[in-house]
């Protein structure tokens, strides 16, 4: 199966990118919906992503508002279809809709391995110890996770991961000793691909987060930033500037106390024999 690359995140993209032009062509939602045949209502929720765009309302929107963008109807086309992970149960704009479009994760990892750095084997002793859903569902998200990972080796469209994993994790015997042994020779291997940059912080570093978070970059300029973080019943994706700058700030603290790549596959090869 090939990763189909399409996601939520792009229709949010495309109509943030409407409301700019029309507020380009100086006007408001009341001006603009009856000259396109919408409701306000409709019109606000396309701009916000909530409603699709079909190519004929991209080319009137284009007539209009009196701007052409040559790129405009692929966009719309392309935000159209139906996202890859839908077929395995997973919902619009959560954690895999965004990596989904994303060109750069970097993210900080306290008590597990990265879940795109997992075997099949530790994920499955993971998914078994905390997993709230059915067997199904279990088996999808199991499905989902590896497909995932396909994009760390992919040429059309790799994905960039700095992944900061704090040393107790790669002591925390998940699955037993020989998942765990398996787990940190497969740490080592994916250490050598030009996508992924692996760092250990060591058990010495003086400030730890306390909790799992994620940065995630992307292509397009016009696409800011944003910061993932999962709590115990849930998680939250921010787009707020501030946050997301405090965010990655953390992030460089944190890194600057890490073990260099070699060192920290060096400190896994030990704990490995």
């Amino acid at each position: 199966m090939t990763e189909p690359s399409r996601s939520t995140f792009l229709r949010r993209k495309l109509g943030a990118k409407l409301k700019r032009m029309r507020e380009q062509a100086k006007m408001s939602l009341d001006d603009a919906a009856p000259r396109l045949d919408k409701t306000r209502s409709t019109l606000h929720r396309i701009e916000k992503g909530e409603t699709r765009a079909d190519v004929h309302l991209i080319r009137s929107m284009m007539d209009v508002y009196d701007i052409f963008d040559a790129d405009l109807v692929e966009e719309a086309r392309a935000a159209a279809k139906t996202p890859w992970y839908r077929a395995y149960g997973f919902k619009d704009l959560g954690y895999v809709d965004v990596e989904t479009e994303a060109a750069r994760v970097r993210e900080f990892q306290p008590v597990d391995i990265s879940g795109l750095l997992q075997t099949p084997a530790y994920m499955r002793a993971l998914f078994d110890a905390y997993h709230r859903g059915g067997p199904l569902t279990m088996e999808n998200d199991l499905k989902v996770r590896s497909i995932r990972r396909r994009r760390l080796t992919s040429k059309d469209r790799p994905l960039q991961l700095t992944s900061l994993i704090y040393e107790a994790a790669l002591h925390r015997e998940v699955g037993g000793a020989e998942v765990m042994r398996e787990q940190l020779r497969h740490l080592v291997e994916v250490s050598e691909l030009p996508t992924v940059t692996l760092q250990i912080v060591p058990l010495k570093a003086l400030y730890v987060p306390n909790g799992v978070f994620t940065l995630l970059g992307f292509e397009d300029p016009a696409d800011p930033e944003m910061l993932y973080v999962e709590y115990p019943t849930g998680s939250l994706h921010i787009e707020d500037e501030s946050e997301v700058h405090e965010a990655k700030l953390v992030f460089e603290q944190v890194h600057a106390k890490s073990l260099s790549p070699t060192d920290s596959v060096a400190l896994i090869e030990r704990l490995i024999s």
